[in-house]
């Protein structure tokens, strides 16, 4: 029976509502079961486990008809939610997979979802044709654990075959699981997980509001229910973020106010500085990339989110670039950047956008390194890029870097045909050694600056061929940055007409009206200005090269303007 209903659906005998597709691959047919997943999962810790869940989702294990969301409508809004619970599987065999609020943000950030509040969990189960009755399992020991979760999948799936006749797969179900929930608790509860919702037949739901569980505690009543982060508001499309974020608009799917982040935080590392204001995310990519997420403690929901990509230079860590008042006895990597306070200063003085800067670190402590130990970097680089841009409505995005960071730049352009729109502005801080004509790396940003007015690319470099390391040259005439901006600028050259003004020995080569900038450092006391550069207000200049902004405030290799916002820790 369960076959032949699956077969009518599928072939639109029997047709769903409303519904909107979500975006992944085909499930593979050599995939795992619903039970077969189970049985792998069984002998894994948490990590692991949850490693795999993330895995499985984004190959397309999961069923077909969990990819179709259902409309759910609520006072003239209206939004998309999951049919079904998070689940791993094929449509006649799946589990229902608990996981921790970190997995499920990472999950919903990847299919382009956020989370539900508990208004909207109450509206998704009034809405839903089939209303299971929940079915709790005795507390043990054991119900964090995945034969238990069998267990309750078992219980449900009888229940769901019990009503397969009159509510096919694809029908919005619910009151089977508790849900993982977004509250503005959260920004007060750190590390926390939100669960509400279990509803009896009546509509009451057996689990309040609860923040009592820590973040990495996940049981078999736990359920994942995705909404996609479009929605309609009296049919003007915006977005979930959107409406929680605003005054008026929020009451439609909270009933605690406004929810200015609508999204859970993983718990910041210990390593990370800290300063008034701001939040610190760690992530980590495949392969052996850490990235810290840097933005303000509140995003300002009436302004653009601006996405700063940093990738580090050879030998530091993320730490050390942030920077910090250093004492006596701390590495000295922690006083030649200071990315984190020229961050504090641009915030101080750019009112439009959300700065939030991301600093990407490889395992290798060097691009370059990354670059040659994955042949594939090219799509693991456009992987990350697409990951992060996200976790974010519309971003737009800066990619930069120094040193050797501009390797990743590069291996991102490397991943596409044309640099997509929201690709703001590229700034290469002294960082394009790997720049290269025959990669028609110079034909794509010509295209990509000629395809927008609101694209910039700006390049700071030094003569470093004739600077000296112990008495010796260390780059080649060709190699360096500044032979490889010599040769960029050729290129754009043939494209763009460029205007050339020198003062005190900085060439600066300007075209499309600033949109384009090179900064060419002369060197003739043939000094090391690798790292000077950038502490010297070099990354405040690559922000606001272009813009009626450059120059105000700083002066490019002056004195430092950040001062006073350098953290202490």
């Amino acid at each position: 029976m369960f076959t032949r209903l699956l077969a009518l659906f599928t072939l639109g005998v029997i047709s769903p509502a409303a519904d909107a597709e979500i975006t992944l691959p085909a499930r593979p047919p050599e995939a795992a079961t619903g039970e077969e997943f189970a049985a792998r999962l069984t002998p894994l810790d948490l990590a692991a486990r949850e490693a795999a869940v993330i895995v499985e989702v984004k190959r397309g294990n999961v069923p077909g008809f969990w990819r179709r969301f259902v409309e759910v409508k609520i006072a003239g809004a209206s939004f998309f939610g999951s049919p079904e619970y998070l689940c791993i599987g094929a449509d006649d065999d799946f589990l229902l997979m608990p996981v921790t609020p970190a997995t499920a943000q990472l999950l919903a950030d990847f299919l382009g979802c956020v989370l539900p509040t508990r208004k909207m969990v109450d509206a998704i189960y009034r809405a839903a044709p089939l209303k299971l009755t929940p079915s709790p399992l005795p507390p043990s020991a054991a119900m964090t654990t995945v034969p238990v979760f069998a267990e309750h999948n078992a219980i449900v799936r009888e229940q769901r075959m019990a009503a397969l006749a009159s509510h096919p797969p694809g029908t919005l179900v619910a009151g089977h699981k508790k849900d993982v929930v977004l509250t503005p608790q959260l920004a007060t509860s750190p590390g926390k997980v939100a669960i509400y919702g279990w509803h009896r037949p009546d509509g009451v739901a057996i689990q309040p509001l609860y923040l009592g569980h820590t973040a990495s505690w996940v049981d078999y009543s736990h359920g994942v229910r995705l909404v996609r982060r479009e929605m309609t508001v009296n049919g003007a499309p915006t977005t979930v973020a959107a409406v929680l974020a605003d005054a008026k608009l929020s009451t439609l799917l909270s009933d605690e106010g406004v929810i200015t982040e609508p999204r859970y935080r993983e718990v910041r590392a210990a390593t990370l500085p800290t300063y008034p204001s701001e939040i610190f995310e760690e992530l980590n990519f495949e392969p052996g990339v850490r990235v810290v997420l840097n933005s303000p403690a509140q995003l300002d929901p009436t302004k653009p989110v601006r996405l700063i990509l940093y990738a580090l230079p050879a030998g530091n860590t993320i730490e050390q670039t942030i920077g910090r008042q250093t004492k006596p006895g701390d590495d000295w990597h922690f006083d030649i950047q200071h990315i984190g306070a020229q961050t504090r200063w641009l915030r101080a003085h750019i009112a439009e956008a959300n700065l939030v800067v991301a600093y990407l670190q490889s395992a290798e402590r060097s691009f370059v390194l990354w670059r040659r130990a994955h042949p594939d970097h090219p799509q693991r680089s456009g992987e990350i890029v697409d990951a992060l841009r996200r976790k974010f409505a519309q971003p737009k995005i800066v990619l930069t870097g120094h040193s050797a960071g501009g390797s990743f730049t590069f291996s991102y352009l490397d991943s596409l045909e044309h640099l997509p729109d929201d690709i703001e502005r590229i700034a290469f801080l002294d960082s394009n050694y790997a720049y290269d004509a025959a990669k028609a790396h110079g034909a794509k940003l010509t295209s990509w600056l000629g395809a927008s007015e609101t694209h910039r690319l700006c390049v700071l470099a030094y003569q470093d061929y004739i600077a000296l390391l112990d008495g010796k040259t260390f780059v080649s005439e060709n190699g360096g940055t500044w032979g490889r901006s010599q040769a960029m600028l050729r290129d754009l050259t043939a494209k763009f007409p460029f205007a050339r003004n020198d003062h005190a020995g900085l060439q600066r080569h300007v075209a499309l009206g600033g949109r384009v900038e090179f900064l060419l450092k002369e060197n003739p006391e043939k000094a090391i200005l690798h790292t000077r550069q950038v502490e010297l207000n070099g990354f405040i200049h690559a922000m606001l090269a272009g813009t009626a902004r450059a120059g105000q405030g700083y002066e490019y290799l002056g004195t430092r303007a950040y001062t006073d916002w350098i953290g202490n820790e």
